[in-house]
Formats: C-alpha cells, structure tokens, sequence
C-alpha cells in the first residue's frame, strides 16, 4: 500500500481535533509565544483557504469577536455568525475599500503562499510579492499597537521585508514553528504593536 508522504503526526492530529488542515500549528504555536489574537477582537485572515487558521481565529476571538477571511476559494467548512468571506485576490482588492468594509482590524494573519514551481528562487520570489502584498495591507488596515503574521519562503529579500516591516511595527521576529515541515523554506514574521 502506498504511503501519503504528506500525512504525518500534524496531519493525523489535525484530522483528529476537527481542524482543517496542520498548518493550525503552526498559528497555534505563533500565538502561544507571541499573543497575536485575543478575545473580541477583530481578525483579517489572508489567504484563508482552507480555513483552519480562520477556526483557529474565530475560537480564540470568540463570540465577540470577527474573523474576515479572503482567498481566491471559499473556506466552505468555515461556518460561524462571527465569520465574513471576502472572494478575492489580494493583489487586486482596493485597501481603502477593504477598510471601509470591515473597520479598523487588531491583528492581520497572512499564510498566502503561491503556487510552487519547485524552482526555488522564482517560488521565493512570488512569496516575498504575496508578503509584501499582506504587509501592505496590514500597515493600513491595523489599529494603532496591531499585530502580524506573513509566511514567507526564504531567500536573499527576507531581509529588506523584514526591515520594511520593522519600520511600522516597535518588534519583529522571525520564527520557524514546530509544524514546518523539515524540507520547506517557510519561515514566519511576526509584527507586534504597530506604530501609526
């Protein structure tokens, strides 16, 4: 019988604990260590598809609080009163009208990723562009003191983006949670109290 190479001890938990898919760990373990959502808050979920991040958000922030999701797919088994989907690319929806729409947002979490080509510089520089996008978004859309999560593949313009964001944000760290799987070049940068 052939083995999904895929379906590891995150995967199996995951299926188990009802979430959507194992990057929930991943979130999990950004969370514990860095409090990125909080009760009645207000969360943007970039790129929310499959929607484990989204169930994540929405059980953390709680009956008070709202989870947006956007993606180019419907989370279709995200299921809440607290919960808004937004089909759209985040290279063409209109920030000012995303403000509009859902208000000023406390935390911004972005796991985008592209469509690997297995060439991994051109893979590295389509996640860097999807980073960017997500930190642009987070820079206008966040209250003042917001916090931020992007994934982004590792590569030789990690650096200016994480100066980029250490320009709007008092802390920036880089992180690699548990979850990542031993051969990806994803890595996290997490933004912590905005500075309008």
């Amino acid at each position: 019988m052939k083995t999904n190479r895929w379906d590891d001890h995150y995967a199996r938990r995951a299926r188990e604990e009802n979430w959507l898919a194992r990057s929930v760990y991943k979130l999990q373990e950004i969370d514990k260590k860095y409090k990125i959502i909080r009760k009645g808050e207000h969360i943007l979920d970039l790129g929310c598809y499959p929607g484990s991040w989204s169930q994540y958000a929405i059980e953390k922030a709680g009956q008070q609080g709202l989870v947006a999701g956007i993606d180019l797919f419907r989370p279709e088994r995200v299921v809440s009163a607290n919960f808004i989907f937004l089909l759209a690319d985040v290279f063409e929806v209109d920030i000012e009208w995303l403000f509009n729409e859902l208000g000023p947002m406390d935390a911004v979490i972005s796991d985008l990723a592209p469509k690997t080509t297995g060439v991994r510089s051109a893979d590295a520089g389509h996640s860097l562009l999807l980073a960017k996008k997500a930190a642009d978004i987070s820079f206008s859309i966040l209250k003042d003191g917001g916090r931020f999560v992007c994934k982004v593949f590792e590569g030789e313009d990690v650096r200016s983006l994480r100066s980029l964001i250490s320009s709007h944000f008092k802390l920036v760290r880089l992180f690699r949670p548990k979850a990542t799987r031993k051969r990806s070049s994803e890595v996290y940068i997490i933004g912590l109290d905005l500075i309008r």
